[in-house]
């Protein structure tokens, strides 16, 4: 499973992003796709997961502002960035597991593949 993420850029505080990732490969074997998000510094954070069924959760950090959607025709995973703080600047990372089942944000099971990351700053 190859994933390819984008949509990354600058923007002002209170703005929008979307953000893509672009899955390919042995698809069925997915059960749930997240999105992490890296600051230097700092620990990897999981903000936001959605399994094959089409269940979601996110970190409280995220959660009211953020949604992760699905396109299974596209073979893609969204995120929804909305009301965009400067905290939120981070280098953001799509991961797909082949056996996570749970939407629990502080699961701590590895994730089977990675994406490379895409740069979101938000500046005030």
């Amino acid at each position: 499973v190859q994933l390819q993420a984008s949509g990354g850029g600058l923007v002002q505080v209170g703005g929008s992003l979307r953000l893509s990732c672009a899955a390919s490969g042995t698809l069925w074997t997915i059960t749930s796709m997240s999105w992490y998000r890296q600051v230097p510094g700092k620990q990897r954070e999981l903000i936001a997961t959605i399994l094959t069924g089409g269940s979601t959760n996110y970190a409280d950090s995220v959660k009211g502002r953020f949604m992760i959607s699905r396109d299974n025709a596209k073979n893609t995973v969204y995120l929804q960035m909305n009301n965009l703080k400067p905290e939120d600047t981070a280098v953001y990372v799509c991961a797909a597991s082949r056996a996570i089942l749970s939407t629990d944000i502080t699961n701590s099971q590895p994730y089977n593949y990675w994406g490379q990351g895409t740069q979101v700053t938000v500046s005030s």
